[in-house]
């Protein structure tokens, strides 16, 4: 399989899929979701960038250098101030960036939600960030919680995001393949009588009658 197979494949899977298999510690919080809906299921490579709080130059300097195809993710933290507006959405997306996953806010909500340009992030301010502080590109970085690195994979929809190594891609793209099949094979008669099962297994060790 191709990269460009195995991506096309990533975002034919759901991010429950993959966090079933990969754990809460690779699942970005509940505050990093899609500012706008429905939006697309993505999926790409991490192109890593740190922005100062308050500062927004990194990623600025981002949508000019990262491949096509690539999810900018952002750690920021910062909830004063804008890392990006619809004209920044505008040149990535014209640049073929696939998305920005951000620690931080955005402004121009409306243009990025015309644009159909996907932003997972904690939401809006209308004030901008400065364009002072220099850092690396590249670099591993903290977003939603998540530990990411250039070059693992971000899976985001409207359930959430996830981030799988890029050591572990093959791996557990596998899984899930597999998992979705076996989930497709099944009736929903057959998940009912496994599940009642399950949860009568479990009541009756823990002494519940009833």
């Amino acid at each position: 399989m191709t990269e460009t197979d195995a991506f096309t494949a990533f975002r034919d899977t759901p991010t429950t899929t993959l966090a079933d298999l990969l754990g809460r510690a690779q699942v970005m919080d509940i505050g990093i979701r899609p500012l706008w809906g429905p939006v697309p299921r993505v999926a790409g490579p991490a192109f890593t960038v740190s922005c100062s709080p308050g500062d927004n130059l990194m990623l600025h300097a981002a949508i000019h250098r990262a491949a096509p195809g690539s999810v900018i993710v952002v750690e920021s933290g910062d909830l004063d101030h804008a890392l990006a507006g619809g004209n920044v959405c505008a040149v990535a997306r014209r640049r073929g960036v696939a998305a920005f996953v951000a620690d931080g806010l955005i402004r121009d909500l409306a243009e990025v939600r015309e644009l159909g340009f996907p932003v997972f992030a904690r939401g809006v301010v209308p004030i901008p960030g400065a364009k002072k502080a220099v850092r690396p590109l590249g670099r591993p970085v903290r977003c939603g919680g998540v530990r990411i690195e250039a070059a693992d994979v971000v899976v985001a929809d409207e359930e959430g995001v996830v981030v799988v190594p890029s050591a572990r891609a093959e791996e557990v793209l596998r899984a899930a393949q597999a998992k979705l099949a076996e989930e497709a094979a099944e009736t929903l008669d057959d998940w009912e009588k496994a599940h009642r099962a399950r949860i009568d297994e479990i009541l009756a060790a823990q002494g519940f009658q009833g």
